[in-house]
């Protein structure tokens, strides 16, 4: 692939969190989050985007929204459970993402806010339609995901070198 080629990034934000008597890393599910992950996962797959790679928390909540999801997709990319992502600042996740193989295209990143939707805000230095104001309105619900595009490769993503192209929350 040429890095001249548009490459997709989705920050997916987990599903809604269950608050049961456990550590934050192992959080479950709550009911309403399981239905909103599958129901993400075909927003998704109505996207049209061939995934090749899904990188998602190792967090309990991360990785259950990510199992419904992924079911719903018309095939299942390959996926990487990386630590690095459980509490991680944008820096961090621009970080992980800089170290994608240039063969990858599209890339779904699954993880925690602030984290997400600060990473959202940062690389998009333009938006399409009225996705920005979407976006911002909603604050980034969980079982939300962003859709940014940019041009060159993984290790050339920074701040402002994105356009968000889409934003969807499971209200809408």
């Amino acid at each position: 692939m040429s890095v001249a080629e548009p490459r997709r990034i989705v920050l997916f934000r987990h599903a809604k969190a269950d608050w049961p008597d456990v550590p934050d890393h192992e959080r479950p599910l709550a009911e309403r989050g399981r239905k909103d992950a599958a129901v993400a996962g075909r927003k998704l797959a109505d996207s049209g985007i061939p995934f090749d790679l899904a990188i998602c928390s190792t967090a309990h909540r991360t990785r259950e929204t990510w199992k419904l999801a992924v079911h719903e997709l018309p095939h299942r990319p390959k996926t990487v459970y990386e630590e690095r992502l459980y509490e991680a600042s944008p820096g961090v996740l621009i970080a992980v993402l800089n170290e994608t193989p240039d063969d990858v295209r599209s890339t779904l990143l699954i993880g925690h806010n602030p984290g997400v939707h600060g990473l959202a805000d940062i690389l998009a230095s333009q938006a399409e339609g009225d996705a920005q104001e979407r976006m911002s309105r909603r604050e980034f619900p969980t079982a939300g995901f962003a859709v940014l595009s940019f041009t060159g490769s993984w290790k050339s993503l920074e701040p402002g070198t994105a356009t968000l192209q889409d934003f969807w929350g499971p209200s809408e």
